[in-house]
Parts: C-alpha cells; sequence; structure tokens
C-alpha cells in the first residue's frame, strides 16, 4: 500500500474529532455518521473520476471478486426473463429488447477464475454460455469472431480488460462497440488496468465494469462495480440486507478503506503517466535482460498491446516449482495452478497453445511503482544462475543440447498407455 494512502485512512480507523470520524457512514441522525458518509462519497467521486464516470454510477462492494459476481449473476438474473427488456443504452436508445429471454453470455476462456466459475454457475441454471477461445501466443480476443457467435438471445459479454497472467490488453473499445451495436451488454473485469492505462466508460462504451483497490497501491478488502446509470442497467442483489449502495450492494461500507481506495484513485490518475514511463523502463529492461542472458525462454502474451509491469516468460526444461523455490527471495508466482493435491498448468497458458511442459515452467513476473532497477537486476542474476543450475540437473537438457529431438522418442510410459 501506498504510504499516502495509509495517510489518508488513519483518521478514520481511529476516530479523531478534529480530523477523521470511525462513525456509521449509514447512520443520518447525527455528526459521526455524517463525517463517514462525507468520507465515502468523497472516495467516490474519486474513484468516479478515475475512469469518466458518475460518482452515482460507483458501487463499492468487497473487491473485484464480488463485482465480477454482481455483474454476471445480478445481470442474468434482472434480465433472464421475457419481462425485464435490456437497457437502452444496450438496444440503440429504444425501449429496450424484444421482450423475449436473453439467456445466452459470452466470455473468454482466459478469464479471471470467478468470472468462469460465475457463468459455471448460470449454466446450472440453464443459462447457455460460449466461452471465446482467444488467439494463440497472443492471448487477443479476435472481435469478428465475438460478432460471429452472438445470438439474438445473447445478453451479456465478459470480457477482462487486461489479463493477470500475461498482461495482454484486449480491443476493449473495439468490443464495447460492437456490443453497443449489436444490443448487448458489456462487462469488463478492469481490475488489472485501473490506475495503469487511461480508461474511459463512455467512450469504450462500457456498462459493468469490477475494480479492485489494492491492485493500485490501496487498500485489500474494498473494490467497486460501475453501473451504467443513464440508460440504467438493472442488477439483481447477490444477497439481502439493508439496500445499501442503491439496493444493490447491502451491507456497512467500511468508511476507511473506501478513503484509502478513494486516495489511491487519485494518486493513481495524477501520477499514471510517470508510472507507465517507469513501469515500461523496468519492464523493457527485465525482457531485455531474461532474452540476453537466458537461452531457450519464450514470452507468453502479446509484444505490444499489453500492460508492460505484467511479464510472464516459459523458461524450456525447468520445472516451474524448483524455480519458484529457488528464487525466495523474490515476490514472483509460477504459470501453474498449483494445489496441494495436483500442478495442473496454468489454464491461460494452455488457451494459448503453449504445451504442458513449457507452461509447468512459466513464471509471472509484476513490475509497479516501488519496483527499483537494483531489483530488476539482482532478479536477472538469481535467474540465470538457478536456470542453469535446474537444467543442469536435467536429462531431457542434456538431450536438447546433443541434439536429439524430444518430440520424436517414444517414452515407456507412452507405450504403456497405449
Amino acid at each position: 500500500m501506498d504510504p499516502r494512502v495509509l495517510d489518508k485512512m488513519m483518521p478514520y480507523m481511529v476516530g479523531n474529532v478534529t480530523i477523521g470520524s470511525y462513525g456509521n457512514p449509514h447512520s443520518r441522525t447525527h455528526s459521526y455518521g455524517w463525517e463517514a458518509e462525507t468520507a465515502v462519497e468523497a472516495a467516490r467521486s474519486q474513484v468516479a473520476s478515475l475512469i469518466g464516470a458518475s460518482p452515482k454510477e460507483i458501487v463499492f462492494t468487497s473487491g473485484a471478486t464480488e463485482s465480477n459476481n454482481l455483474s454476471i449473476k445480478g445481470a442474468a438474473h434482472f434480465y433472464g426473463s421475457s419481462s425485464a427488456p435490456v437497457p437502452s443504452s444496450a438496444s440503440g436508445g429504444g425501449g429496450g429488447g424484444t421482450g423475449k429471454a436473453r439467456r445466452h453470455l459470452i466470455t473468454t476462456q482466459t478469464e479471471h477464475k470467478c468470472v468462469l466459475d460465475s457463468c459455471r454457475s448460470l449454466e446450472q441454471e440453464g443459462y447457455d454460455v460460449t466461452y471465446l477461445p482467444v488467439q494463440a501466443s497472443t492471448g487477443m480476443v479476435d472481435v469478428e469472431e465475438l460478432g460471429s457467435v452472438m445470438r439474438d438471445d445473447t445478453l451479456l459479454v465478459s470480457v477482462m480488460a487486461v489479463n493477470n497472467e500475461i498482461g495482454t490488453r484486449q480491443p476493449i473499445e473495439e468490443i464495447g462497440k460492437l456490443c453497443r451495436s449489436r444490443k448487448v451488454l458489456f462487462h469488463t473485469d478492469a481490475a488489472q488496468m485501473l490506475g495503469k492505462l487511461p480508461i474511459d466508460v463512455n467512450a469504450m462504451n462500457i456498462d459493468l465494469m469490477s475494480l479492485s483497490s489494492h491492485k493500485i497501491y490501496g487498500p485489500k478488502g474494498i473494490g467497486a462495480l460501475f453501473v451504467r446509470r443513464r440508460p440504467r442497467v438493472r442488477l439483481e442483489p447477490l444477497f439481502s440486507g439493508g439496500g445499501q449502495e442503491r439496493g444493490l450492494r447491502s451491507g456497512t461500507l467500511p468508511h476507511a478503506l473506501c478513503v484509502g481506495f478513494g486516495a489511491a484513485c487519485e494518486l493513481a490518475r495524477r501520477e499514471m503517466g510517470y508510472d507507465e514511463e517507469w513501469v515500461r523502463h523496468l519492464s523493457d529492461r527485465l525482457c531485455a535482460g531474461i532474452e540476453e542472458r537466458i537461452p531457450m525462454v519464450i514470452r507468453n502474451g502479446h509484444t505490444e498491446h499489453r500492460y508492460p509491469g505484467c511479464v510472464n516468460y516459459s523458461f524450456a526444461y525447468v520445472e516451474g516449482e524448483s524455480l519458484l523455490m529457488a528464487l525466495k527471495n523474490v515476490a514472483v508466482s509460477s504459470g501453474s495452478a498449483c494445489t496441494s493435491a495436483s500442478l495442473e498448468p496454468s489454464y491461460v497458458l494452455r488457451a494459448l497453445g503453449v504445451d504442458d511442459e513449457l507452461a509447468h515452467g512459466s513464471l509471472r513476473f509484476g513490475i509497479g511503482r516501488f519496483t527499483s532497477e537494483e531489483e530488476v537486476e539482482f532478479l536477472l542474476d538469481l535467474l540465470e544462475e538457478h536456470v542453469s543450475r535446474l537444467r543442469e540437473m536435467s536429462p531431457l537438457w542434456e538431450m536438447v543440447q546433443e541434439g536429439i529431438d524430444l518430440k520424436s522418442i517414444q517414452w515407456s510410459q507412452d507405450a504403456h498407455h497405449h
């Protein structure tokens, strides 16, 4: 968390008569509540200004996971009956819809797990979901292919703005334009894009957008959902309660966290240009160092349409988990989705066409506002040392060095299975 964010939060965490309050922001009968509510509304405006929205279009949630669930399930449940027409923003300004139930959704194979699981949950309820493949190696959505799978009963398209594993930036503007022309709601998970790349919800024709605080150096446990107001997009709430947040998200708001999220958005709005320049400089340095110093590496994701702070490489003939353990002084993550029972390769990399062996040897590197040049050089030294050491222990690496084509070998376990 940015220390400047914590400075803004502290008065509302301890309660100070002169500079802050720990009151309930929903209590309208005393000054403590009024002060807390004022702080929440100021934060709401700060979040809205970063994405070109109205403060009335911002619904605070616990994070992007909740926002994704609320967007997808909430829209499907509200509009999944013939009595609820789609809003005019998604129907060209008319009255919205044909009166026919819309129970078809489209998403991609590389979305965050909470989006994919929300869609699978709807499938159990009888909804139809299309999981669109992405282009090999880049992870980009083919907008023409997206248009070809849209149907008369398509309600919503959900496409992540920037992928959290490979950093690919999707053509959000084109997708939004297509959805608007086809009278379909457009939801995007922008957790990885917020505060790092410019966002304008109106220019991009976005109807629903999920946001997260801790991705922009704010506190964990708070996020937001942009819900288009004019024309109004309707959602069915996930849970019942006091009707806070315009009835969409009941529960007492953690106003100190809201203040932190707002402060982080304000800092990101002011410093986005500097942050982007610094992150790109470090990213170029890291990528050049890896490719110059380590042979047989493959970069995953689009080389141009990307957020440079998310870098993913596959290291051939190296097990990702072994490399992770060797890099214990560096906070990186494996491309593998690991559980204690199995080591399945990342479904995102599989969707890109990366084979299982390379996917297992993949690492994701995150670069941000507080990353230094010294840290990048430290990482490069460690990578060069440990990739070389682990490859020397690998019989496969030795065979490749001798010029043997591994794909031509009939392994005994394969022969046994056949």
